[in-house]
């Protein structure tokens, strides 16, 4: 695990009011704390979760994010109305003494929330009601996104680091990174990990191998029924691997692209576990890096690669070292993926163009 020189402090539920209730908001100072392997720990650092699901806080809060190493100070945020429930899961966590929680604040203040947040997973967004259009899904979590981005202008640490799950998430991400005066906007992201997850998994079934053993596929484009699974240069067991082209126009790419909605009408909820463990993966591997030789997926701001529009938050196959992303390059793209590759950059260029008066 790479050492981490940051500070995780915060797990955002998020929340927008004026009130704020702390639960503990003294930072611990534990410099001679080890871990059950005898090295030291690192500064503490602050992770903030927006809306994100019961089980993830958990999971943070013992290391499986940003490893044994690394104390965290967590910042729960939730609405108004859910500051009770909220206290119920602060008491929880304080229960399982976990080693690694250093400091718990819960609060229904954004202020309070943002304040020098090092990595934020942004699940929070309005859901899409009966009968309304995406457009007016766009316009609603346009102006939800637009004050969360003057928060975090105004109250996050410089160099944090943001992926964005709810949906419409490219076009959320586009949203808040365009209120930022004063954070790079590489430090914006959307989250297409669960999509490559749900990419990985159907191929090592079909090939029958396990899910570890896939390397080199990749998300283009939107977190949507128009994403591009790409699969042209997969290893499996680090030799090159095909499978058969009407399995994948037929059922491959289709499922991944629908993945989600079956989840729905299965469960009668969204995929929540499987979407944080993802945005968990996302994080996870922005501070430590892909492995030698593969590359993984995330919705990132375009500089123009494969003919995508600068600016656009899109998906990109993308190596990462030393918590920088950089896109992979040279990919052939044959007729059949440009063709997907031009619908799912018409969609994300329709939807940014829905919310310009958003945008700075």
């Amino acid at each position: 695990m790479q050492q981490i020189q940051k500070q995780i402090k915060y797990l955002k539920c998020k929340s927008i009011s004026k009130r704020s209730l702390p639960i503990n908001s003294q930072e611990l100072q534990l410099p001679n704390l080890v871990n059950n392997q005898s090295h030291p720990l690192e500064q503490p650092s602050q992770v903030l979760l927006v809306k994100l699901g019961y089980s993830l806080i958990f999971r943070v809060a013992s290391g499986e994010m940003l490893g044994p190493n690394q104390p965290v100070i967590l910042h729960l945020i939730d609405l108004p109305f859910a500051m009770a429930a909220l206290n119920g899961v602060v008491m929880e966590i304080q229960d399982c003494a976990f080693p690694l929680v250093q400091g718990i604040v819960a609060t229904d203040n954004q202020s309070v929330g943002f304040k020098d947040v090092n990595y934020a997973l942004m699940v929070g967004a309005k859901p899409r009601g009966p009968g309304m259009e995406r457009g007016d899904l766009l316009k609603d979590n346009g102006k939800i996104f637009t004050e969360t981005g003057k928060y975090i202008n105004d109250h996050a640490s410089r160099d944090i680091k943001v992926v964005v799950v709810g949906n419409p998430c490219n076009t959320n991400c586009l949203i808040l990174a365009n209120q930022i005066k004063d954070i790079p906007k590489e430090n914006f992201t959307a989250m297409t990990r669960l999509d490559h997850n749900r990419a990985q998994h159907q191929l090592a079934d079909k090939l029958g191998v396990h899910t570890s053993d896939i390397r080199k596929i990749a998300i283009f484009g939107n977190h949507s029924p128009t994403m591009v699974p790409y699969i042209d240069q997969m290893t499996a067991k680090n030799h090159k691997a095909t499978v058969d082209q009407q399995w994948v126009t037929q059922t491959f790419i289709p499922t991944v692209q629908q993945r989600g909605a079956e989840i729905i009408k299965a469960r009668k909820l969204s995929s929540a576990a499987s979407a944080g463990n993802a945005a968990m993966n996302h994080i996870t591997t922005w501070v430590n890096g892909t492995a030698e030789g593969d590359y993984t997926s995330m919705a990132i701001p375009s500089d123009g690669s494969y003919g995508v529009p600068k600016g656009l938050i899109f998906s990109f196959p993308v190596t990462v070292k030393n918590g920088k992303y950089s896109i992979v390059q040279g990919l052939p793209i044959s007729p059949f993926y440009q063709g997907l590759l031009d619908k799912t950059i018409k969609e994300l260029v329709d939807e940014r163009n829905a919310v310009d008066h958003l945008l700075k």
